[in-house]
C-alpha cells in the first residue's frame, strides 16, 4: 500500500486578480445566532430607572395577577426589575389577588416580600389572612395596625369591627369607644361601609353619645358615596340606573341601597381579602369556620367568629348573625328583607315583641335591631 501524502489544500482566493487557485486558511464555522435584520434588542437601550417606571405603572393598574405574572416570565431583566421593592410597593389590589383554593407557601412568601416593600394592600391582605384564616391573631393585627398607620381606610375599618366585637379575645375586651374612632378615621377617608357603621352607632347611641340627626347625615353621606364610586366605575348609566321596583322573587338584581333615592346599582366589588376569607372557609368548612364558630351572613364580608357568639343576630329571625351594623346594612336590602321572619316565641325564647335575646345576654349586647 502507498503511503498517504498530506497535502495543503488549496482554496479559490476572490483577491486573485488572475482567478487562480492560492493556498488559504480553513474557514471556521459561526456558532454565534446572525444578527437580526431588525437590529439590536431595543430594550437593553432603555435605562433601568425608565423601565421601573414603566413597571410601577403597569403595577398599579394591573387587573389580575396574570398581568404582572406575564411580565415575570419574560426575560430575567424584567423579573429582576419587576420583584424590586419601587415596583412591589405599588401592586394594585386585583394584582395580589390570591386565591384560598391556590393558597401556599410560595404565595404567602411573596405577600411577605411585598409587606417589606411597602405595599399597603399586601399589609391588609396579609393581616387579614392570618388573623382569621391563620389564627395568628398578633401578627395580623399588626400587619393591619401599620397599614392602618398610613391611613388605609379598608385596614381601619376592620380594626374598628375587631374593637366592636373584642374577636382574638374574650367579651370583655370589646372597646367601643376605640372602634367608634376607628370608624371615624376610616369615614373621614371616605370608607362607605365605615360611614355607614358610623351612621348607626350615632343613630342607636352605640359607643357614642346618641344624635340620630347627625347619623341620619352619615347615612346620607355612604349612599352618596356609593353612587359616586358607580358613576366613576365606567359603566353605562342606561344599564343600571333604574327606578327601583318591588321584587317578587328572591333573585339578586344588584345592590338596591340606594333605593331610597330611587335607583338600583349594581353590587359594591368586594375587596379580594373578603373573597379570600369566604373561599378559605368554604373549601375547608364548608361555609362554616368550625368549633360552633359562624360566619358572618353577609355573603361579601367572610369574617368569621373567633369565639363562640361573638357576632349578633337579627332581632326578628334570629337566624342571621353580622360582624357589623354595615354588613347588617347591605345584606338586608340584598337578600335578608325578603327572607326575614319572626320565630316563634317559644322556640326563640323572645318577649313577643320580636326582640331575641341570645345566650343570656340581658342587656341585649349580640342582639341587632331590625333594619327598616
Amino acid at each position: 500500500m502507498l503511503p498517504v501524502k498530506k497535502t495543503k489544500r488549496a482554496f479559490y482566493s476572490a483577491d486573485a486578480g488572475d482567478g487562480v487557485f492560492t493556498p488559504g486558511k480553513k474557514r471556521r464555522r459561526c456558532l454565534s445566532s446572525p444578527v437580526s435584520k431588525a437590529g439590536p434588542d431595543l430594550l437593553d437601550t432603555i435605562p433601568d430607572d425608565l423601565v421601573v417606571s414603566i413597571l410601577r405603572r403597569l403595577a398599579s393598574t394591573s387587573r389580575c395577577p396574570a398581568d404582572f405574572i406575564n411580565v415575570l416570565m419574560t426575560c430575567k431583566r424584567l423579573k429582576s426589575l419587576a420583584t424590586s421593592p419601587l415596583v412591589l410597593s405599588r401592586l394594585s389590589r386585583k394584582a395580589i389577588a390570591v386565591k384560598a383554593q391556590n393558597w401556599s407557601e410560595d404565595a404567602h412568601r411573596f405577600l411577605k416580600r411585598c409587606v417589606d416593600a411597602g405595599s399597603l394592600e399586601a399589609c391588609y391582605t396579609l393581616g387579614m389572612i392570618r388573623f382569621y384564616c391563620l389564627q395568628n391573631r398578633g401578627n395580623g393585627a399588626s400587619l393591619m395596625a401599620k397599614a392602618a398607620i398610613s391611613s388605609y381606610a379598608p385596614a381601619l375599618y376592620s380594626l374598628a369591627v375587631i374593637q366592636f366585637n373584642g374577636s382574638g379575645g374574650s367579651k370583655n375586651d370589646k372597646d367601643l369607644r376605640a372602634g367608634v374612632a376607628l370608624c371615624a378615621r376610616a369615614a373621614f377617608l371616605g370608607h362607605v361601609d365605615a360611614l355607614r357603621e358610623l351612621g348607626h352607632c350615632l343613630q342607636d347611641g352605640y359607643g357614642v353619645p346618641q344624635n340620630v340627626s347627625e347619623g341620619r347625615r352619615f347615612l346620607v353621606q355612604a349612599n352618596a358615596r356609593e353612587l359616586a364610586a358607580v358613576l366613576s366605575s365606567g359603566n353605562e348609566a342606561c344599564s343600571w340606573l333604574t327606578l327601583s321596583q318591588p321584587q317578587v322573587t328572591n333573585q339578586i338584581r344588584g345592590c338596591p341601597l340606594l333605593s331610597d333615592f330611587g335607583c338600583n346599582v349594581p353590587a359594591p366589588e368586594i375587596h379580594p381579602a373578603n373573597r379570600f376569607l369566604a373561599d378559605w372557609f368554604a373549601v375547608r368548612g364548608g361555609d362554616a369556620p368550625g368549633d360552633g364558630l359562624r360566619l358572618c351572613s353577609h355573603g361579601g364580608c367572610g369574617r368569621p367568629e373567633t369565639r363562640k357568639h361573638e357576632f349578633r343576630r337579627c332581632s326578628v329571625c334570629g337566624v342571621v348573625n353580622y360582624c357589623s351594623r354595615a354588613c347588617q346594612a347591605l345584606d338586608w336590602k340584598l337578600r335578608h328583607k325578603m327572607d326575614c321572619a319572626p320565630v316563634e316565641q317559644d322556640a326563640a325564647g323572645g318577649d313577643g315583641e320580636g326582640n331575641v335575646q341570645i345566650e343570656g345576654n340581658v342587656n341585649g349586647d349580640n342582639v341587632l335591631v331590625p333594619m327598616s
